[in-house]
């Protein structure tokens, strides 16, 4: 069994990590998990919510919005919405993505009801542990 892995984050605007890793902690949308070297291949959507990587020796933590996870022995691959080192997350910032939830919430019924109301409870979730 290897002792690490690859890891790759990644986000529309910039590579924001990349190196050998023992274990990526990963906020899924059908709930948490955690990658380790020789992991069964997945993929899965993420939701808002913290990713945490241990990687080099140190604990290194992400703020993300969504996006997708890709599993497999060799390594974990995030495709984040949008992703940024938690200590660089402003509060303004994060206010904007839940007043954005928040609208997107009005007139909708039924799954897609569901779906907002969802998102805008993590991002809360996500604005409670930044804070």
């Amino acid at each position: 069994m290897a002792d690490t892995m690859q890891f790759d984050l990644v986000s529309p605007e910039r590579k924001l990590a990349s190196g050998q890793a023992t274990s990526v902690m990963i906020p899924g949308a059908d709930g948490d998990m955690t990658a380790m070297p020789d992991h069964a291949p997945v993929v899965a959507t993420l939701r808002p919510g913290i990713l945490v990587v241990e990687m080099d020796g140190a604990t290194h933590e992400y703020a993300i919005t969504g996006g997708f996870a890709q599993i497999t022995a060799e390594g974990t691959t995030i495709l984040a919405d949008e992703a940024l080192p938690k200590a660089e997350v402003s509060m303004d910032m994060l206010a904007d993505r839940i007043a954005t939830a928040e609208a997107a919430k009005e007139g909708v019924e039924g799954a897609l009801l569901d779906d907002a109301s969802k998102r805008l409870a993590d991002l809360e979730a996500l604005r409670t542990a930044l804070s």
